[in-house]
């Protein structure tokens, strides 16, 4: 194409790394900025179109460009280049570059070392200040400036910033073949991030199959993900497929995959490496060409510092990493989440749609949702069942505290806590009562320990006989 210099392999063949400039060629096709990936001899591994000088031949046809050739136009690398310091230290540098070996500034930003599936830095990402100097009247690409805002995007919900940018993310990463891990707390709908993953990309009319890790055991999770031969163990009277040749041609979600064992992720380090499975009691390896995403509530990256989970492993599953915000920092999200939650219960359950008053939508906004958007539409699902009346008050969503009135001036949030527990309180009571006064089934009744609700006895200064 004109105007662009060649766009190399890279020459290391190393399965994270391809991995890695295939993510980011997928984020960076859509700036406007400039963004490089170079090799030690400074040599453009990848660069975006942005990058290149709009000329009608390309910059250099017969050979790989330098970086000073495609930044500075120049024929002599400059004289101290400060993106292969990163090479020695492997850390993120930030610079304000504002000359290169002539006076001309070639403008980086941030260079980020690459590291290859054995921890060596073999290239770095090169990010360009916006508005650099540029040496050649260019004319750039531009995308148009985004001024609206989408409520959602597939079945995902939100107004925010945060919810804004991951739905930019996702739409960037979807049709990519790369890794997505994504992190947020439980209930934050990591799993639906996943399947509009799913239903945006060429892979959409293949399967998307979902293991919850957590759920099975070690020996159990490697036979139900690269299935069995017949007599392979104990009960295995058949041959079995499993979930990755399931999956063929589409997408597996492994979701809390930090609750796998060092075990399972050196066999699932291997099938990310070789792009092959083996069933267990078998001596032949098959391939499968399956996308892997995988989710969970825990922060890898410290359980990798911690040793409790593979660093090798981590770096391939998290090629595109996605975090999901809790509803707490996105609050502004709510009255669009309760309105379309409100709607999809009602209709499901049979009920007239409701409307929620302003005093309920407060309390709902000052609320802190520990279970996140999960929490919330529980809530939405109880209320538009028990609820009697047309419009949805606070005291149909958190119940009747039997004390004096919340003062206006007081704080909403103290307010809604305080509303929380006089109902849980309440429950208890009647729990206790239709038990007799026996704290075991007042237990059972209420679908916890007998520890939890000598916990909570004392907690709400509860005396039974």
């Amino acid at each position: 194409m004109a105007g662009r210099a060649p766009q190399l392999p890279h020459t290391a063949h190393d399965p994270v790394l391809e991995a890695r400039l295939e993510a980011i060629r997928v984020l960076a096709e859509h700036q406007t900025e400039r963004v490089m990936v170079i090799g030690p001899d400074q040599t453009v591994i990848y660069a975006n179109r942005t990058a290149w000088p709009d000329d009608p031949q390309p910059l250099v046809p017969a050979r790989p460009a330098k970086c000073y050739q495609a930044v500075l136009q120049r024929n002599d690398p400059c004289g101290t280049c400060p993106a292969m310091e990163v090479f020695a230290s492997g850390e993120v540098k930030s610079f304000a570059c504002s000359s290169g070996g002539d006076g001309h500034a070639c403008g980086i930003s941030q260079v980020h070392p690459l590291k290859s599936g054995a921890g060596q830095t073999d290239s770095v990402l090169v990010l360009f200040r916006n508005g650099s100097e540029r040496t050649k009247e260019t004319a750039y690409p531009e995308t148009q400036p985004v001024d609206t805002i989408s409520e959602g995007l597939d079945e995902m919900l939100g107004i925010s910033p945060s919810m804004q940018r991951l739905f930019e993310m996702v739409r960037l990463i979807a049709d990519s073949q790369a890794t997505v891990l994504i992190q947020g707390e439980s209930g934050t709908g990591k799993e639906l991030v996943a399947r509009t993953i799913h239903r945006l990309s060429s892979r959409r009319k293949g399967r998307l199959v979902v293991v919850e890790c957590s759920s099975l055991p070690e020996t159990l999770l490697e036979s139900e993900l690269f299935g069995h031969v017949k007599g392979a163990f104990t009960g295995a009277v058949t041959s079995r497929r499993g979930l990755f040749e399931e999956a063929d041609g589409g997408t597996i979600l492994l979701d809390e995959i930090a609750d796998t064992s060092p075990s399972f992720q050196a066999k699932l380090l291997r099938v990310l490496q070789e792009g092959e499975i083996k069933p267990v009691g078998s001596s032949r390896s098959s391939r499968v060409d399956v996308r892997v995403i995988s989710a969970t509530n825990k922060d890898l990256f410290d359980l990798v510092k911690a040793k409790q989970f593979r660093e090798d492993l981590y770096y391939r599953l998290a090629v595109l990493p996605l975090f999901m915000p809790p509803l707490r920092e996105r609050t502004e999200d709510v009255p669009v989440l309760v309105s379309h939650f409100i709607e999809r219960s009602s209709r499901r359950h049979r009920r007239p749609m409701r409307t929620v008053d302003p005093d309920a939508m407060q309390a709902l906004l000052s609320y802190h949702w520990p279970g996140n958007v999960r929490e919330l539409l529980n809530l939405i699902e109880r209320v538009v069942v028990t609820a009697q009346g047309s419009v949805l008050s606070a005291i149909d969503f958190f119940g009747e505290p039997d004390s004096p009135p919340v003062p206006v001036d007081l704080d909403l949030h103290a307010a809604v806590r305080d509303a929380t527990a006089q109902a849980e309180r309440l429950k208890i009571l009647e729990a206790l009562q239709r038990a007799g006064g026996n704290r075991v089934k007042a237990a059972r009744l209420l679908g916890i320990s007998r520890a939890g609700l000598y916990n909570k006895l004392r907690t709400h200064q509860i005396e039974s006989h």
